[in-house]
């Protein structure tokens, strides 16, 4: 079944693109979700308009993430933490508590776009890389304090 693509799809292909995929996949997944339109004819001259259209999305989209960025690497966190001997921290701090900080000061980030390597056990000022859109990374800096 050829049609073309209204909107990007992970691993099948992006907005405007003319794809070939199985008549099942395309009547059961793409077509109900309005992702894509069958390739007629008069379909394959309104490529254009559907391509334009997806750039205003994706233009409208990272504009949204440039802001979102900004606030982000403006922001200076701290979290306060209990500590035991030799300052070693009983837990550590997850992508989840730095998720729900951000969502105390305002800005909603999806826990699994926090790049942090591993659980923090440490104290000290730490800076992790936060992806908001493809190809907008924002780096939080953060410190992890005893808490008195």
């Amino acid at each position: 079944m050829k049609l073309i693509l209204r909107e990007d799809v992970p691993d099948v292909g992006s907005a405007g693109q003319t794809i070939e995929v199985k008549d099942g996949f395309g009547r059961n997944y793409l077509l109900p979700r309005n992702l894509a339109i069958p390739a007629t004819k008069a379909n394959l001259k309104a490529i254009g308009e559907i391509q334009k259209q997806a750039e205003l999305r994706v233009k409208k989209l990272r504009k949204g993430a440039e802001l979102i960025k900004d606030k982000i690497e403006k922001l200076s966190l701290s979290f306060e933490v209990n500590v035991g001997e030799d300052d070693k921290l009983f837990g550590s701090v997850t992508n989840a508590d730095i998720a729900e900080r951000l969502k105390a000061e305002g800005i909603i980030v999806d826990k699994r776009s926090i790049e942090l390597e591993a659980p923090i056990k440490v104290l000290g000022v730490y800076t992790t890389p936060i992806k908001i859109e493809k190809e907008v990374i924002a780096n939080l800096k953060y410190w992890v304090i005893k808490q008195s």
